[in-house]
């Protein structure tokens, strides 16, 4: 226990022996040296007295939060001490008196990093879950989901839910119970800094982002009549003809409901980077792309296969269009948009973490991915 003896910030030489007395205690603080225990709160204690502030700061100048217990005995931060961090405490008292202290935690055996979708400012479609993908394993996640706070224009219902990235890293989701709707507000407030993500990983940082929710509209990509619709308002907008992946096999296009995870323009779509050799294989700069999963379906221009535009599912598993129609689409899309895939001859649904596939999953199933259910 770290002790510091108070001085009066003022006084006579007339006081008494009894003023002086109270005048010096001493606060204890829990945590002390060059390698004090990260991941604890700061707890300072008063002998004698009432403490009337306490202010913990780390050299950045950030403080913690606390409060002082009912007798004034104490004052416990609501955060934890984060590792690697020096830390400075002021106390004062009711009497006048003030003492500092500081302290400096342990470094982090190994420092967790996160990746946050969508971006901080970006409007996106009333499918778009507030996504975090963490760098290392999380093991704590009850802990870690503790310190997520989503905070909705409109009381949003919603949950979060753990999830393995479709390259195995641990991702937490939260996603409304139904699309958003359009308008709404988001906000992330994931207050991770000190918290021990298990296995001695740290984080060191708090992390934020916020965004709005934009048009109310849906891609309605329907495999039996081979074509894809854009409504918006439950309204149709335009309805175009397409070809979509061969049925029978790997080339067959994701069922279900996938998100538009970005706009890529104009890329490079190699046949081996899903998995396709041989007969199958392909390589061609392809225009107006539009990423539907990690495992590489798209929404696409694909003049080569115009003669089977509305009539023959025939691509390699991506949903072709024409370039005009492409283009149109690409230009109307948000990211956040979904994508309902209906009609036979799909592979199935996507994963929950090859894309955003949760929308797949019911909502007392997903609930039930929350580490706090």
């Amino acid at each position: 226990m770290l002790a510091a003896a108070l001085t009066a910030c003022s006084g006579g030489s007339g006081s008494s022996g009894a003023d002086k007395a109270a005048e010096k205690p001493k606060i204890s603080v829990n945590l002390s040296g060059q390698q004090a225990e990260a991941g604890k709160p700061v707890k300072v204690s008063l002998a004698d007295g009432r403490l009337k502030q306490v202010t913990v700061a780390d050299d950045k100048g950030a403080k913690l939060s606390g409060k002082v217990s009912a007798n004034g005995s104490t004052w416990t931060s609501e955060r934890k001490a984060a590792p690697g961090t020096a830390y400075r405490v002021e106390a004062s008292t009711d009497k006048g008196g003030s003492a500092k202290a500081s302290f400096k935690t342990a470094a982090p055996e190994q420092v967790n990093k996160v990746t946050l979708a969508p971006g901080k400012g970006s409007t996106v479609g009333v499918a778009q879950p507030l996504s975090i993908t963490f760098d290392h394993p999380v093991r704590n996640k009850a802990e870690v989901e503790k310190h997520l706070k989503v905070t909705t224009s409109n009381d949003t219902t919603g949950s979060w839910g753990w999830i393995k990235n479709h390259d195995g890293k641990d991702r937490v989701d939260w996603r409304p119970k139904e699309y958003w709707k359009s308008g709404t507000k988001v906000k992330l407030d994931a207050r991770l800094n000190g918290i021990d993500s298990g296995g001695d990983d740290w984080f060191v940082r708090d992390y934020a982002t916020n965004f709005t929710v934009g048009k109310n509209q849906v891609v309605k990509v329907n495999l039996d009549s081979k074509t894809t619709t854009l409504t918006r308002d439950g309204k149709t907008v335009k309805s175009v003809p397409m070809s979509a992946g061969t049925p029978g096999g790997e080339k067959a296009s994701w069922g279900g409901t996938s998100v538009l995870m970005s706009k890529e323009g104009t890329i490079n779509m190699r046949s081996e980077t899903v998995g396709l050799t041989g007969s199958n294989s392909y390589d061609k700069m392809v225009d107006y792309s539009m990423r539907l999963t990690w495992s590489g379906m798209y929404a696409h221009a694909a003049p080569w296969n115009a003669s089977y535009f509305g009539n023959t599912n025939h691509s390699s598993g991506c949903v072709g269009m024409s370039t005009g129609d492409a283009g149109w689409l690409y230009r109307e899309a948000q990211i956040g948009d979904p994508f309902e895939v209906e009609g036979s001859g799909s592979k199935g649904v996507p994963d929950p973490g090859n894309g955003y596939g949760e929308w797949n999953i019911s909502w007392s199933d997903w609930q039930a991915k929350s580490a706090l259910a």
